[in-house]
């Protein structure tokens, strides 16, 4: 969302008096594997959601979790884990799957087809 001054004219670059917004909200998605980020290194979670009784990819999210819940989630991963993609189409040669078991709650940007800035919160 963009807000401006009433009064403010437009002007290319950075400015005070034009706003941008960003809408976050929560999701409910499936746990179908884990990667590293190719910049940060940082491990996130592949999610996908269920539609029509199949599995679609949804994209991937950081693991905001810390202490005993991350622990704990990299325990269950580890119990299940796959060799194959739980869902078709996938290509990511770096990816540890599991199967499609584990529900994580996901704060993300709003509207977009896959997740963006998206980080998980807690396990459901």
């Amino acid at each position: 969302m963009i807000s401006k001054l009433a009064s403010s004219k437009y002007r290319s670059g950075r400015s005070k008096t034009w706003l941008k917004c960003k809408c976050f909200t929560e999701s409910s998605f499936i746990i179908i594997g884990t990667d590293r980020d190719r910049k940060t290194g940082a491990l996130r979670a592949l999610l996908a959601k269920t539609d029509k009784q199949a599995l679609t990819y949804a994209g991937a999210a950081f693991i905001g979790l810390r202490g005993d819940a991350w622990h704990d989630l990299r325990n269950r991963l580890q119990q299940i884990a796959i060799a194959r993609a739980p869902v078709t189409g996938l290509r990511m040669k770096d990816a540890q799957w599991v199967e499609p078991m584990l529900t994580a709650r996901v704060r993300h940007l709003a509207g977009a087809k896959y997740l963006r800035h998206a980080v998980v919160k807690t396990l459901e």
